[in-house]
C-alpha cells in the first residue's frame, strides 16, 4: 500500500493530467446520459468482445493443458463464453432486455444485502447510510424491472453515464484537494 505522502506528491505532480482526465470523463458521462440507447448498445458490444476474448483464451488454455482432468469442462466453458460473446457483440439489438433484467436483479440483490448489512451494523456509526444505500439500490432495480421493456433502452446507458460522471468528479477533486493540502 502506498504511503499517503507518495500519493499526495503523485497527484500534485500530475495535477493537470488528473484535471484533463476528470473533464474528459465528465463529458463522456454527459454524452452517455444524453444518448442512453447508443451507450447501452456500445456497452453491450464491448461486453461481448470481452466475452469473446475470454472464450478464445479459455479454449486455448483447454487445449494447452489437455492432460488436466477438467479439459472438457474447461473447453465447454470457453465455448460458452465464445457463444455469449458473439451474441452480445454481433447482434447488438438482441438481448438488451435480458441484460437489463440481469442488471435490475443485481441491483435488487445488492439492495437486499446492503439493507441486511445496515441492520446488522446497527447501532454502529454509518449503519443508516448502508441501509439508505440498500434501499436506493433495491428501488432502482425495482424501477428498472417495472419499466420494462422501455427501460431497456435507457437504463444501462444512464448508469454508465452516472458512473463516468462520478469518476470524473473524483478525478477533478483529487488535484483540488492536493492543492488545498499544499
Amino acid at each position: 500500500m502506498a504511503d499517503t505522502s507518495e500519493v499526495h506528491v503523485g497527484v500534485s505532480e500530475n495535477r493537470t493530467w488528473f484535471f484533463i482526465f476528470g473533464i474528459l470523463l465528465l463529458i463522456l458521462g454527459v454524452l452517455a446520459i444524453a444518448f442512453p440507447f447508443i451507450t447501452t448498445i456500445a456497452a453491450k458490444i464491448f461486453l461481448g468482445w470481452l466475452f469473446l476474448i475470454g472464450g478464445i483464451v479459455q479454449i486455448f488454455h483447454a487445449f494447452s493443458s489437455r492432460g488436466w482432468s477438467e479439459f472438457f469442462l474447461n473447453l465447454l466453458m470457453g465455448i460458452l463464453y465464445l457463444i455469449a460473446g458473439a451474441w452480445l457483440a454481433f447482434l447488438p439489438l438482441s438481448g438488451i432486455i435480458t441484460l437489463t433484467i440481469f442488471l435490475a436483479v443485481m441491483f435488487i440483490v445488492q439492495g437486499v444485502i446492503e439493507i441486511a448489512m445496515g441492520f446488522r451494523m446497527q447501532p454502529k456509526s454509518g449503519w443508516g447510510w448502508m441501509l439508505f444505500a440498500g434501499i436506493v439500490a433495491a428501488a432502482v432495480g425495482i424501477l428498472i424491472l417495472a419499466g420494462l421493456p422501455s427501460s431497456a433502452t435507457w437504463a444501462i446507458g444512464l448508469l454508465v453515464g452516472v458512473n463516468l460522471i462520478m469518476t470524473g468528479w473524483a478525478y477533478l477533486l483529487l488535484p483540488m484537494m492536493a492543492k488545498a493540502a499544499d
